[in-house]
């Protein structure tokens, strides 16, 4: 059994009292299954409009004061009121009259008198234009929860896969994955305390992790090696931060198809792919210009690439890699103020010193919880 629909309920607005009446008998003789209202103006119309649901609107022009008119335009510039039906009763055979009702957002005519085939006839009419409305108000409702779950859904997965990216290049150099999240944990955090818009510090939130997405192209002897690199090394491993800026720069050569997700994926210029792969170029560039790989000065280097720089040194000083201990965390604060103004941006660094419980209580909740010295 299918449920049956609700009673509708419309809504007579009409100065003459016995026009409301004779309407009221002729749809109880006609056992109308529908809920009536009358109305005696239009300020009683809108107070009832307010406080109860109504399907459709069947109003006289002419009344004393506010007349149907009025009536008419308080609907139609009430976003709550814009498609409801309503139907303009007039004695007056006046086509300018019916020809500015229709231009006011009428939705039908009737003349009085008013022959009752027709009224009921007009009434249903109205009443099927308003359920229908109503199902596809409900249809599209449903379809922008549906669209609204899938974006949360695609998103998700996004981030998932952004995550796990750059927990695989922290694990091809036995570092935890954890260094990424809380790097970009850390570099949210950071970007909040600047003023930056909400879509930029999530963007930001989202593309730190793949900051050494580049290290997949770097030789296990070197990324494992327990000793200080040498000169050949170490320029080795200063290219990891143009292989992950390549990597995230280059436009997808897969065969994509033409509807819109190949055209989003074959776009040249995705700001999430354009911040990422500024990020991975940039984060071990310095604030006096003596950082790698391209020698950037200040405000040259990309803001977000700025950020990461502090979060990613916080935390590697923090943590124990396979060429050094952690340090405690008042050494690892020493060590960074020597170095702002020269390495990091005096702006993000005072931001970083100012939230720094919150970065510790970050470290703490993501710790790598492996029983090894931190």
């Amino acid at each position: 059994m299918f449920p049956s629909a609700p009673v509708q309920t419309l809504l007579f607005v009409d100065d003459e009292p016995l026009i409301l009446r004779v309407i009221e008998r002729l749809l109880r003789q006609r056992q109308a299954p529908w809920h009536c209202l009358f109305a005696s103006g239009v300020d009683e119309a809108l107070a009832i409009l307010a406080r109860e649901p109504v399907d459709a609107v069947i109003s006289d022009i002419m009344m004393p004061g506010r007349d149907g008119f009025d009536l008419l335009s308080s609907l139609r510039n009430d976003p709550k009121f814009q498609d409801l039906p309503v139907v303009i009763l007039t004695g007056l055979n006046d086509p300018g009259l019916k020809s500015r009702a229709l231009d006011l957002g009428a939705t039908d005519l009737l003349n009085k008198p008013m022959e009752p085939d027709d009224l009921m006839s007009r009434l249903r009419s109205v009443l099927r234009l308003k359920r229908c409305q109503d199902d596809i108000k409900r249809q599209n409702a449903q379809l922008e929860s549906l669209v609204r779950q899938r974006t949360a859904a695609l998103a998700a997965t996004r981030l998932d896969i952004i995550w796990r990216l750059g927990k695989a290049a922290e694990f091809r150099s036995e570092e935890t994955g954890n260094h990424v999240i809380r790097v970009g944990y850390y570099s949210k955090l950071l970007a909040e305390r600047l003023g930056l818009p909400r879509d930029e510090v999530e963007t930001i939130f989202h593309t730190s992790p793949l900051h050494d997405l580049g290290k997949i192209g770097i030789p296990d002897r070197i990324l494992l090696k327990p000793a200080a690199l040498d000169p050949e090394e170490w320029a080795l491993m200063q290219s990891h931060c143009t292989i992950g800026q390549d990597l995230l720069s280059q436009q997808a050569s897969l065969p994509f198809g033409d509807d819109d997700l190949g055209l989003v994926l074959r776009q040249e210029h995705n700001p999430f792919l354009v911040l990422a792969a500024a990020i991975a170029g940039g984060h071990h560039e310095r604030w006096d210009g003596n950082g790698y790989p391209a020698g950037l000065r200040g405000e040259a280097i990309p803001l977000a690439a700025r950020i990461v720089a502090v979060s990613d040194v916080f935390d590697a000083l923090g943590s124990r890699r396979v060429y050094k201990k952690s340090f405690a965390a008042d050494e690892v604060l020493d060590i960074m103020r020597q170095y702002n103004g020269t390495h990091f941006d005096p702006a993000v660094f005072a931001a970083f010193e100012k939230a720094l419980a919150t970065f510790n209580e970050i470290r703490h909740h993501y710790d790598d919880d492996d029983g090894e010295d931190k």
